[in-house]
């Protein structure tokens, strides 16, 4: 789309809050080619100022920013607007985070990567999907123990040392874990 050819007061305003300065530049330009007028800010400071000037009818928000979780943007959003549709984004997804990003107002939640195409398409999500097959096999252990680590890790603000000492975990491990990353359900 060219910038050209449409009036910019007729596109649709975004704010994308990601501390990621590289993922925000591409998304940035994916989401404007495709007919949004994106302001992109780094962390939830900079996001509650784009909020008070000009409540966005669209927000992609990193859970994970340098000053504060993206989860305190979400119920802000909404009170800026009701009518704001809101993704989440992280690098690693567990269910109490994404409960409580759906329990706050947020439209969906998505894992990194991801690309522009999956957050229009989340934005789109009106309702639940009872055709998502259930899994029927067991979680492995391995996730089981990620999804507990995240669990502990969200409890304690993100704070790697105070969840270390709660799992009763030497913080380099937990640490490689962290690294590693989520296991395979």
């Amino acid at each position: 789309m060219n910038s050209g050819t449409v009036d910019p007061h007729d596109r649709a305003s975004l704010l994308l809050v990601d501390d990621d300065r590289v993922l925000c530049d591409v998304m940035s330009r994916a989401l404007s080619s495709r007919g949004f007028l994106v302001t992109a800010v780094h962390t939830v400071a900079d996001a509650l100022r784009a909020i008070d000037d000009d409540p966005p009818e669209f927000a992609v928000v990193d859970l994970k920013l340098p000053d504060q979780s993206g989860l305190k943007l979400v119920a802000r959003l909404k009170a800026a607007d009701a009518h704001t549709r809101i993704v989440l984004l992280t690098g690693h997804g567990n269910i109490p985070t994404a409960v409580e990003a759906i329990k706050l107002g947020a439209t969906y939640y998505l894992t990194k990567p991801t690309d522009a195409d999956a957050v229009i398409a989340a934005f789109a999500r009106e309702h639940g999907d009872d055709s998502v097959s259930v899994d029927v096999m067991p979680m492995t252990v391995e996730r089981v123990e990620w999804e507990h680590i995240q669990r502990v890790l969200h409890d304690n603000r993100g704070n790697v040392s105070a969840t270390a000492r709660a799992l009763s975990m030497h913080r380099r491990t937990l640490q490689r874990k962290l690294n590693r990353g989520p296991a395979k359900a």
